[in-house]
């Protein structure tokens, strides 16, 4: 593999992105297995992807810290990272730690701004200022590594939704928002998004933010030959929706109600307590059962900050169907996980495929990565099966074996 890849987070620090970073070292190292990466699979070999250990990573955040600081906290409090683990690789975290720049806090929200921990990402500016920096910071970074390709991942706290009416639809309108310094309407989302596509690097949004990836930046990738995805990861209940659901539509059984409870820990919850935040994701959420079963039903899904869990959650959902002589039925079932042990190695997943995508040199929305989010760009289909076949279908499209 001659091709060098830079991941670069937003929101660096945080519980998934300081995961990725351990997990990757901790793999490459041997110290644990490489369970939950798909790409790692034997069936993968012949992509002849960029291999965990050579990955370089980078990003923004807009809390002071390091990946051994971040990691050590999340050894202590939620133990899905070993100690053993941490002590070994720590040297080499504290370097990558380096690579973190100061990101951006412009217009992100009431519970955003309260975790902010830099005077930089706090402070308003310019929005074209603010984006030549995290431009700049992307350059650098490609530069100093001698990256072939740099896959830019949001991993931020989500924001509060944007009006789909508000969000500027052509590359003209997102320019002419930054020259009126339009700070109401340009989340930070949009910025770095704005700034991964401008420098030619692979954009992918695992946040429910609205902004991320509106239609001017979906446009925008367009333009630039530049390749993208999101929005919002699916890793848990609303994973287990998407293959659950399909069951029920192939034996013809009629879903009569289908409703959800999570509670969850950590920062996410903290900021999700806020109703502003957390309409983008109760969103993404509660469309999957719809576009799969093809009617409407009754859904609905609650969501509550508990802190003593950590980055822990549990989701209890309860499904009322109705069969043969319409007897009506039900079933339950109870998700407990580790919310960034779910998430990080998808994101490495993702970032693997999407180096792929740039070697190839294709563009626009990368729907094969459909089956990593609950709300997939360019594309209706929310059945995880259905999904996945697609994503087979794409790699054996270009001559590769996996199944």
């Amino acid at each position: 593999m001659s091709q060098r890849l830079g991941v670069w987070t937003v929101g660096a620090f945080g519980g998934v992105g300081t995961t990725m970073v351990v997990g990757a070292r901790a793999i490459a190292a041997g110290l644990v297995s490489d369970t939950g990466v798909a790409t790692n699979q034997p069936s993968f070999a012949p992509l002849d992807l960029v291999p965990l250990g050579e990955i370089v990573f980078g990003g923004h955040d807009v809390r002071p810290s390091t990946f051994g600081e971040s990691a050590y906290h999340i050894a202590k409090a939620s133990h899905s990272i070993d100690l053993e683990v941490l002590a070994a690789v720590r040297p080499e975290l504290d370097r990558i730690s380096s690579n973190v720049k100061v990101g951006t806090a412009l217009n992100c929200g009431t519970a955003i701004s309260r975790l902010v921990g830099s005077e930089s990402a706090a402070s308003k500016g310019g929005l074209r200022e603010t984006a030549a920096r995290l431009r700049r910071d992307l350059a650098e970074f490609r530069a100093e590594h001698e990256l072939d390709h740099v896959v830019v991942v949001n991993l931020a706290s989500t924001e509060p939704d944007l009006e789909l009416e508000r969000m500027p639809k052509t590359p003209a309108e997102l320019e002419a928002l930054l020259d009126a310094e339009d700070t109401d309407t340009v989340r930070p989302s949009l910025l770095y998004a704005y700034a991964a596509l401008l420098e030619g690097c692979a954009f992918l949004n695992f946040t429910p933010s609205s902004a991320a990836l509106c239609g001017a930046l979906q446009e925008l990738g367009k333009e630039r030959g530049v390749p993208y995805m999101g929005s919002d990861g699916k890793t848990g209940e609303t994973l287990v929706k998407s293959a659950l659901a399909p069951m029920f539509k192939y034996r013809h059984l009629k879903v009569l109600s289908w409703q959800g409870y999570n509670i969850l820990g950590d920062r996410d919850g903290e900021v999700l307590a806020h109703q502003e935040n957390l309409a983008s994701k109760v969103r993404s959420k509660d469309s999957v059962l719809s576009s799969i079963l093809g009617y409407e039903l009754h859904t609905h899904v609650g969501i509550d900050f508990v802190r003593s869990l950590d980055d822990r959650k549990t989701a209890w959902d309860f499904i009322h169907f109705k069969g043969f002589l319409d007897h009506k039925m039900s079933m339950e079932f109870t998700w407990h996980g580790c919310d960034a042990i779910l998430a990080a190695p998808l994101v490495l997943d993702m970032c693997r495929l999407a180096e792929l995508s740039l070697r190839r040199g294709e563009s626009g929305a990368m729907r094969h990565l459909a089956p990593y989010f609950k709300s997939p760009l360019s594309g209706t289909e929310q059945d995880l099966h259905r999904q996945y076949d697609a994503l087979a279908t794409y790699l054996r499209e270009r001559g590769m074996s996996v199944d």
